[in-house]
C-alpha cells in the first residue's frame, strides 16, 4: 500500500521531466541551430512554462497524471529552491537579507493601504480583498490558502483569489526580467530584489529570476532574488495573525491558526544549503578543489532541472478558462495591486537603496 503510495507520483513527474527535455531541445534548436548563438539567448524556463500553458489548455491531461503534477509544483519546486542556496557565497544571505527586508516592509505596507482605499470603491468583498492582499504582499496561493481558514473564506472566494494571483503574476514573471534589466541597467542587486519583491509565488520568483540568468547570464540577480522571496515568505508568521485579528476583531473567537503550520520550513532547506556550501569552500580549499567544484556545479544544475520541471507542472495547471470567468472587480484590485508592488519596489530602490547602499 505504500509502494502503491509513492508510484502514484511518478507519471507526472515523468510528464515533467518530458517537458522539461522538450523544452531544452527547442531552446537549442531555436537559439543555437536557428539563430546561430553557441549559447542559446531563450530561457527553457519560459519555453517550459509556454508549453505546459499550451498542453494543459488545449489536451486532456489524465486523471493519473494529476498526483505528479501537484507533487512536482510543490515539493520538487522546494526542492529546486533549497539546491539554489549551494550558490550563495559565506555572508551574502545575511547581507542580501539587511537590505531586502526595509523593501519587503515598504511593499507590504503601501499594497494594504492602497487596496483598503479601493475596496471602498469597489465594494469587494472583505475576504476576497483579504485574500488578494496577502497573495499580492507576500506568497501567492500559500499565503492565500494558509489565511482562507483564517477568515473563514468560502470556496468560490479562494478560486478568485487564486486565479487573480496566478493570471497577474505569470504576467509579471514573463515580464519583469526584461523590464528590470531595461530599467535597472543590469545592476543585478536592484534587478534581483525587484524580481523578488513584486512578483508574487515563490516558483514565479524562481522562474523570472532563471529568465533573466539565462537571458542576462547574470546567477546573482537569481540568487538575489531567491532570498528577497524566501525572506518574505517567512513574513506570513506575522500576516496570517494579523489578518485574523483584523477580520475578527470584536468577535470573540478561538486561534484557528498556527505558527508551526504556516511556517515554509523549506526556507530551513536552503538556509542548510547555504551553510553546506561554506563549510565546503572552507574544507576542500584545503583538499580537493576540483571534486568540490563538480558536487556544486552537479547540485546547480539539478536546481534548474527542478525548477523547470516545477514551471511545466504549473503551466499544465494553469485553466486559462477559470482565469477567463472570474469578475471584473477582482480583475481590477488584482492589477491594481501588481502596479502598486512594482512601482513602490521601484521608488524605494531609487530613494532608499541608491542612496544608502
Amino acid at each position: 500500500m505504500l509502494k502503491n503510495k509513492y508510484l502514484v507520483v511518478v507519471p507526472g513527474i515523468m510528464l515533467a521531466f518530458i517537458l522539461y527535455t522538450l523544452s531544452q531541445g527547442f531552446n537549442n534548436i531555436i537559439g543555437i541551430e536557428l539563430l546561430g548563438y553557441t549559447k542559446s539567448p531563450i530561457s527553457t524556463a519560459m519555453i517550459a512554462i509556454l508549453i505546459g500553458i499550451f498542453f494543459g489548455n488545449f489536451l486532456q491531461i489524465r486523471e493519473s497524471f494529476q498526483k505528479g503534477l501537484d507533487f512536482t509544483r510543490e515539493y520538487i519546486l522546494k526542492l529546486g529552491i533549497i539546491c539554489l542556496g549551494i550558490q550563495l557565497k559565506p555572508f551574502e544571505f545575511l547581507d542580501f537579507g539587511k537590505i531586502a527586508i526595509p523593501l519587503i516592509v515598504i511593499c507590504i505596507i503601501s499594497v494594504l493601504i492602497v487596496i483598503k482605499l479601493i475596496i471602498k470603491k469597489l465594494k469587494i468583498p472583505t475576504r476576497m480583498a483579504y485574500l488578494i492582499s496577502i497573495g499580492s504582499t507576500v506568497c501567492g496561493t500559500t499565503a492565500i490558502m494558509a489565511t482562507a481558514p483564517v477568515i473563514k473564506a468560502n470556496k468560490s472566494e479562494v478560486s478568485y483569489a487564486i486565479a487573480n494571483i496566478t493570471l497577474f503574476g505569470i504576467l509579471s514573471m514573463l515580464l519583469y526580467p526584461y523590464f528590470a534589466n531595461i530599467y535597472f541597467e543590469g545592476n543585478p542587486l536592484f534587478a534581483g530584489l525587484f524580481l523578488g519583491t513584486s512578483i508574487h509565488e515563490t516558483s514565479q520568483v524562481a522562474a523570472a529570476g532563471l529568465i533573466y540568468e539565462q537571458q542576462f547570464n547574470s546567477p546573482e540577480t537569481l540568487n538575489i532574488a531567491t532570498v528577497t522571496k524566501l525572506i518574505r515568505n517567512t513574513f506570513l508568521i506575522i500576516m496570517i495573525p494579523l489578518f485574523a485579528f483584523l477580520y475578527n476583531r470584536g468577535q470573540r473567537k478561538e486561534k484557528n491558526y498556527s505558527i508551526l503550520n504556516i511556517f515554509p520550513y523549506f526556507v530551513l532547506g536552503f538556509v542548510g544549503m547555504i551553510i553546506l556550501r561554506n563549510i565546503g569552500d572552507q574544507v576542500f580549499e584545503v583538499y580537493n578543489n576540483d571534486y568540490w567544484k563538480e558536487i556544486i556545479n552537479f547540485i546547480k544544475v539539478s536546481s534548474k532541472i527542478f525548477l523547470t520541471m516545477a514551471m511545466a507542472a504549473i503551466g499544465l495547471s494553469t485553466n486559462l478558462k477559470d482565469i477567463s470567468v472570474m469578475g471584473y472587480k477582482p480583475f481590477i484590485v488584482g492589477f491594481i495591486a501588481m502596479l502598486t508592488v512594482g512601482i513602490v519596489c521601484i521608488l524605494t530602490i531609487e530613494i532608499y537603496l541608491k542612496l544608502f547602499i
